[in-house]
């Protein structure tokens, strides 16, 4: 069963989600991609590795042990401790500690050369969070955008700023951004909000290359049938994170006619 919605469906956006579907939309472009690209090329999942800290950090560790360590029995005080100095008080606080986090992207290779041909990313939080995580990855596409590398940005996530939008295009709540090396400075811009149909594109390869076209709505309806989400999802709820007024409504008035 696919997704309801006609595009992309906002409630996989679900920061609990969202991990499961990034992994599983990573493999599936991977998937979708090997049969056409062989025996040229072979198509690789690489992963990244993020170091998150500070308000995007999550707790780890076991508090429960320290909690329970803090309320051991303590020996009598003796005539020896009664003299000795006394600790001032304290405040038990939690330290919030980096979160190692690995992301998934995918490189082309030619098997002939082992050259990297094409590089896709699709967005996560720790690429859009304002932070080091958002810095680290900017650098990464600099170095893409300015190298021999084709290069493919998915962007499914309505939170947090884009990165870079092109001047000539109106501001959309997501895209796809596809940079052939050779049509450099230029590339194709995909544009498109949540009522608004997800686009196919053509994956850049060499220019003797016949391109493959990447359906991100097909592969986005196998996984959300796959992972169940038609069962788990309530769409009586409002989606995390949530939507502006108007797209609350559009997203309304869709639903009520698409579960009749």
């Amino acid at each position: 069963m696919p997704s309801p919605f006609p595009g992309m469906d906002p409630y996989l956006e679900h920061p609990s989600a969202w991990p499961n579907i990034h992994h599983r939309l990573m493999t599936a472009i991977a998937d979708g991609l090997a049969p056409k690209l062989l025996p040229k090329y072979q198509v690789l999942i690489e992963v990244r590795v993020y170091q998150v800290d500070g308000q995007n950090s999550v707790i780890v560790g076991r508090p429960d042990v320290a909690v329970a360590q803090g309320q051991r029995q303590l020996p009598k005080k003796t005539n020896a401790a009664a003299t000795a100095p006394h600790p001032g008080d304290a405040v038990t606080v939690t330290l919030m500690l980096p979160e190692t986090i690995r992301q998934g992207y995918l490189e082309i290779r030619e098997i002939a050369t082992s050259q990297v041909i094409t590089v896709v990313e699709v967005l996560s939080p720790t690429n859009k969070r304002p932070g080091r995580s958002r810095a680290k990855y900017e650098v990464k596409r600099a170095t893409l955008l300015s190298s021999p590398c084709n290069f493919v940005e998915i962007d499914l996530l309505r939170q947090w700023l884009s990165l870079d939008i092109p001047q000539e295009v109106e501001p959309s709540t997501y895209h796809i951004l596809v940079s052939p090396q050779e049509l450099r400075p230029q590339a194709k811009w995909y544009g498109f909000n949540l009522p608004d149909p997800i686009p196919c594109f053509e994956l850049p390869l060499q220019p003797e290359d016949e391109l493959p076209v990447v359906d991100l709505k097909g592969l986005l309806d196998g996984i959300y049938d796959r992972s169940g989400y038609g069962l788990v999802i309530d769409y009586s709820q409002s989606p995390v994170p949530p939507l502006d007024d108007a797209n609350a409504a559009w997203a309304k008035e869709w639903l009520a006619k698409a579960t009749q």
